[in-house]
């Protein structure tokens, strides 16, 4: 078996590769491809990642490449983890926000809007090149805003089986696990809503029910706290605990406010990947540096290892991944992209029955949907007046009185990736 990691000079890559280490055998797993355009950087990283292999006998062969054919062809699985434009273009997208006094974040607002711009349509080049090279095989999406791009993948590449993958509920469950002394998929969720915007409001364990003390305990770190998600009345009153962004639209002044005295976290992770990448090239290094842990992602390869692994079973597991919903929340278009548990196996992925969600979280999730799926239209047509209509429909938007002269700024600060838009400014 084959798996492709395009965008395989990630800083989270080595993370991955333990994991495949560990789940070689169960995977049956003989190649693992690591493709980059940056040829000096995945040198480095797949460097590094050939040490992990070497010193774990070589349970796969390991292949670096900057040719995406190569890479894509036979491949049974494909991870993608792109951001295009590096480091320097997140940073852009932070400062975009702060200079318009807007919440500035990688995959939530404006910030996540323009990533998305910038990387949907290469994502579903990627897709395009599947259905020649590789059409049998399950892309795992990690790349953000991973939510609104596996949107774009199931409605625009329909015939490439995909999936969005996000490590935040893996966290969730695997804090329980640790309270629980036993294993994150033994830990039930009842959790919806979209990728990055979504609830908690039931967890199990071994059938038994622990939510109750879940929810005390997660209350209790929340009460007095200004940067947690949201007030912990606030969660109380819904009898559900939101995800951490979602202090993004609950607190967005405070938020802002902090934008003002802090470092912006792209500049503290582009510190934090000068480190890794100075480790990574340690002709010494074989084991998973401690650094990885600042650069977050925690359970990245837990999660990507364990959906393969399921994916390529005929019996089901549940996990919580992003897909289309079909049938299964009341009250949603069958067609929506969302987050929640779903049972994955050889025959696909399937979305679990799911109660609606609290009216107040139902609003926010219709309108930030709208915003997804006018974004990823823009980003496949070009259509400055999408692009428009998504910055308005926004809740974290310049409002459209400023969506205008916002979208010039936009348009001016990321004009190279966008080659769709091909300069097109506003009529």
């Amino acid at each position: 078996m084959k798996v492709a990691v395009i965008g395989g000079g990630s800083t989270y890559t080595p993370e991955l590769v333990n994991g495949l280490v560990l789940g070689a055998q169960e995977l049956e797993l003989d190649e693992v491809w690591l493709m980059d355009v940056d040829r000096k950087r995945l040198d480095i990283v797949g460097g590094y990642a050939w040490r992990m292999v070497e010193a774990a006998g070589r349970p796969f062969s390991l292949y670096l490449t900057t040719c995406r054919a190569d890479a894509l062809r036979d491949a049974a699985f494909v991870e993608t983890q792109i951001r295009v434009g590096g480091m320097r273009a997140r940073l852009a997208d932070e400062q975009l926000g702060h200079r318009w006094g807007l919440v500035g974040q990688e995959t939530t607002g404006v910030g996540g809007m323009a990533k998305a711009l910038r990387t949907v349509p290469v994502i579903l080049s990627i897709a395009d090149d599947m259905e020649q090279l590789c059409p049998q095989a399950s892309l795992i999406n990690f790349a953000n805003p991973s939510g609104l791009v596996t949107e774009a993948l199931q409605r625009y590449a329909p015939r490439i089986r995909s999936v969005g993958l996000c490590n935040s509920p893996i966290g969730i469950q695997m804090g329980i696990a640790d309270q629980e002394h036993t294993g994150p998929y033994e830990v039930s969720l009842d959790y919806l809503g979209l990728n990055h915007l979504a609830w908690v409001r039931g967890a199990r364990v071994h059938g038994r029910d622990v939510w109750p003390a879940f929810r005390d305990r997660c209350l209790a770190e929340m009460e007095g706290h200004v940067d947690s998600a949201a007030p912990a009345w606030l969660a109380r009153s819904m009898d559900a605990i939101p995800s951490g962004y979602l202090r993004y639209y609950y607190r967005t002044a405070a938020v802002v406010q902090a934008q003002e005295t802090r470092q912006p976290r792209a500049a503290r992770v582009m510190e934090i990947e000068e480190q890794l990448l100075r480790r990574y090239a340690d002709p010494e290094l074989t084991a998973l540096p401690p650094e990885l842990m600042e650069r977050g992602g925690a359970y990245y390869s837990t999660a990507a290892v364990a959906l393969m692994r399921a994916l390529k079973r005929s019996r089901s597991e549940v996990h919580i991944v992003n897909t289309r919903i079909h049938d299964a929340v009341p009250g949603w278009p069958a067609d929506w992209v969302a987050e929640l548990p779903c049972r994955v196996s050889e025959a696909g992925v399937f979305p679990l029955p799911a109660r609606p969600l609290p009216p107040l979280a139902d609003g926010l999730v219709h309108a930030v949907k709208s915003y997804e799926q006018l974004t990823a239209q823009a980003a496949v047509t070009g259509s400055v007046d999408l692009a428009l209509q998504a910055l308005v429909a926004h809740p974290l938007g310049p409002g459209a009185d400023h969506a205008l002269p916002f979208w010039e700024d936009l348009l001016q600060t990321h004009a190279p990736y966008l080659p769709a838009f091909g300069g097109r400014h506003v009529r």
